[in-house]
């Protein structure tokens, strides 16, 4: 009997263009090696031309939902994504803190998504305070960009020193391991910063920025990413190198799809094994 993947549960909008949201973290856990189980968050309408409606789920049905699961499924990790509105910003929370009589989910990153890449709002007031005092705390990993790490902590963040900056400010906040992305740099760099019994230490990874117009999605496959190696027992800084050693390629890879900003390509590595499986000689 082939061995069980490690489950990886994403929590996220809909995108129907698949290049971010759950149908894209399926793509991506896949490409891991792990099994993907999904709570939709949202609806959307959009394309690569942009987000142009958000439509937050009933909070009761998003529990409901992920109460099923995680009665029937062991997971290995959990990616969030978007959430849309603070009700249901506090469903995820409490499932996610009460679960009484059971261990804590583990290996739960959160991807602080407050703006779609076209501007489009994702998530309301109410949901960005509660997400900052309740989501933040409970999450093992955050992986803010430079945006939302400037809104989440009021301060400028457009360097590499102001993220340092930044990430101090999301530790006393509650956040025990960050990685603030800056794939907008001119050369992409991110943060690593994580809390262990010896301080803080950190990790700072960068690589040239990609000219390329397929980058729709890059956050949340940095983010799930990140969640699959956790769950395949990786360290943090691995994780946060792999995860983005695979957007990179994601992007180098991408589809030029639609007339906006076209997806990263998940599943590029279908390819480099079917061109693998071609190159056999004939006895």
């Amino acid at each position: 009997m082939a061995e069980k993947p490690p489950v990886v549960l994403t929590i996220a909008g809909f995108d129907p263009s698949s290049g971010a949201g759950v149908t894209a973290d399926i793509k991506t856990i896949a490409a891991h090696g792990c099994y993907g189980v999904a709570c939709i968050t949202a609806l959307t309408v959009q394309s690569t031309a942009g987000v142009r409606r958000m439509e937050p789920l009933d909070p009761a049905l998003v529990t409901e939902t992920l109460e099923e699961l995680a009665s029937d499924i062991p997971i290995a990790a959990v990616h969030i994504g978007m959430l849309g509105a603070g009700k249901v910003v506090k469903a995820v929370a409490e499932f996610l803190g009460r679960r009484p009589g059971k261990a804590k989910l583990p290996n739960v990153v959160l991807d602080p998504i407050l703006k779609s890449s076209s501007g489009a709002d994702l998530l309301d007031a109410a949901g960005t305070r509660l997400l900052i005092e309740k989501l933040i705390p409970l999450a093992d990993v955050i992986t803010p960009n430079m945006e939302e790490a400037a809104v989440l902590t009021g301060l400028k963040v457009t360097d590499l020193d102001e993220m340092r900056a930044a990430v101090a400010k999301l530790h006393q906040m509650g956040s025990a391991a960050v990685v603030i992305t800056g794939g907008h740099l001119e050369k992409a760099t991110d943060l690593l910063s994580f809390t262990t019994k010896r301080g803080v230490e950190e990790e700072v990874f960068k690589a040239e920025r990609q000219r390329s117009n397929s980058t729709h999605g890059t956050g949340c496959a940095f983010a799930t990413a990140m969640s699959c190696h956790l769950a395949l027992d990786r360290g943090l800084a691995e994780a946060a190198l792999l995860a983005k050693t695979f957007v990179t390629a994601a992007i180098a890879a991408g589809h030029p799809l639609g007339h906006g900003t076209g997806p990263v390509h998940h599943l590029y590595r279908m390819n480099q094994q079917r061109r693998a499986a071609g190159t056999g000689s004939e006895s």
